[in-house]
């Protein structure tokens, strides 16, 4: 049984519905998929690090882009082994892509 989904974020139902649309075209496209994380390895530890002095450096001296949060987000994300820690973190990544298209719709930007 499916119900309504309740959003209290302005703009997130708009975000869900524009994810599950491309969702829908992935499926039909690539159908399910099944792959292996890839994630965890010292690199990506390295570049999470990395990704967030950055993003610090950039809050600090006011010049923090939508650019920088996101890569520290994602790059957080790779560095993870533990599956509900990745899955965290994606939830982080998926939640800043939100905040980051609120933001354009809110200069007027297109979709």
């Amino acid at each position: 049984m499916s119900y309504p989904a309740l959003f209290t974020t302005p703009g997130m139902r708009d975000f869900a519905e524009a994810v599950d649309a491309e969702r829908q075209r992935q499926l039909e496209k690539f159908g399910d998929q099944h792959h292996p994380d890839g994630t965890g390895l010292p690199v990506y530890q390295h570049s999470a690090n990395r990704y967030r002095d950055h993003a610090d450096r950039a809050a600090a001296s006011g010049v923090l882009a939508w650019r920088d949060v996101l890569l520290e987000e994602v790059h957080e994300a790779l560095a993870e082994a533990d599956p509900a820690t990745l899955r965290a973190e994606l939830v982080q990544v998926a939640a800043v892509c939100a905040a980051w298209i609120a933001d354009l719709d809110s200069r007027g930007a297109d979709r």
